[in-house]
């Protein structure tokens, strides 16, 4: 029987031993470690900033909601953090439900 540990893979016109990790398993269990890792909060990466976007879930009523939202855009510009309502809607008892999106930083 073979030993596939040993088993050599053609790509690209060059060879690559499954020694160097290029194998789709070893691939998949680099990944899923590196999924493990954020889910604990473990990162690798310089900067411990978050990479995605910053969002914040309100219910107010009206008048509430637009002065909540303008201010999101005063504190937070659109130019340099990528400001916007993210989602809306009118509650059953006429609140306004909302979701304001920004950048972490304006970098």
């Amino acid at each position: 029987m073979e030993d596939r540990s040993q088993r050599r893979y053609e790509h690209g016109g060059s060879s690559q031993e499954s020694a160097g990790g290029s194998l789709p398993r070893d691939v998949a269990q680099r990944l899923k470690q590196r999924s493990q890792a954020r889910a604990r909060g473990d990162t690798q990466r310089a900067s411990a900033k978050p990479a995605g976007f910053l969002r914040q879930t309100y219910a107010l009523p009206r008048d509430e909601a637009r002065a909540r939202a303008r201010d999101w855009f005063t504190r937070y510009p659109k130019a340099a953090y990528m400001t916007a309502v993210e989602s809306w809607r009118q509650l059953d008892d006429g609140r306004i439900e909302f979701t304001m999106r920004r950048l972490p930083t304006a970098d």
